[in-house]
């Protein structure tokens, strides 16, 4: 991939959990924030609606920055063909924890990369199945009380106090706390070889 410039990145997400995650994946990046409206009403399944939502956000972003790889991304939690995203309360965060408890649900993750200029927008999700252990009210109370479930799809942060939660996960960690790195990296590679085009990819390891 000689003589392809490198692009620069953008994160269109205020998420710690989202920044920590590149940063260990060797990506340089900067982060600037989408603030656009999340709510969707015609959407099919969570995987249609977390790509929904983070083409939505990387679009937004790309507007104003047409020649960078513009990365959007959202999470939700399904159970019972219901779709999870943040709490508007604690009320709120409460009963979803409830509805959780002792139960196995499933948390999406969307990821979408665009670039402006070009017009190109590539996108998938990744889903992992997260049991619960049974807790009851007063330990929901006490966590929710901590404010660590308020801004988080679910009511709950896996890489957090929420962790002791969790009983057990079934698919890719990363897709829980918000981006599955090999999703991103797969929609990386479409834009060409990561390791030439994109700054600051590491290389694959050799066995």
């Amino acid at each position: 991939m000689s003589g392809v410039p490198a692009y620069r990145i953008v994160l269109a997400s205020g998420s710690p959990r989202r920044r920590d995650i590149m940063t260990s994946m060797g990506l340089e990046f900067t982060v600037i924030t989408s603030g656009v409206d999340e709510t969707l009403h015609d959407y099919d399944g969570a995987s249609d609606f977390t790509v929904q939502v983070a083409r939505r956000k990387a679009l937004a972003v790309a507007r104003s920055e047409p020649e960078a790889l513009v990365v959007g991304c959202d999470t939700v939690v399904s159970l019972d063909g219901r779709i999870f995203v943040k709490p508007d309360s604690e009320q709120d965060a409460a009963r979803t924890l409830r509805e959780l408890s002792g139960r196995t649900h499933h948390v999406t993750t969307g990821v979408v990369v665009a670039h402006g200029a070009t017009g190109r927008c590539h996108g998938r999700s990744a889903t992992t199945a997260v049991t619960m252990r049974a807790f009851g009210d007063e330990e929901i109370a006490a966590y929710v009380a901590s404010g660590e479930p308020l801004d988080k799809a679910g009511s709950y942060a896996i890489q957090g106090a929420g962790g002791a939660l969790v009983d057990r996960i079934d698919g890719e960690y990363d897709t829980v706390v918000g981006l599955p790195v090999s999703v991103l990296t797969d929609l990386l590679r479409e834009f060409g070889d990561p390791g030439s085009v994109v700054p600051g990819v590491r290389p694959p390891a050799v066995s």
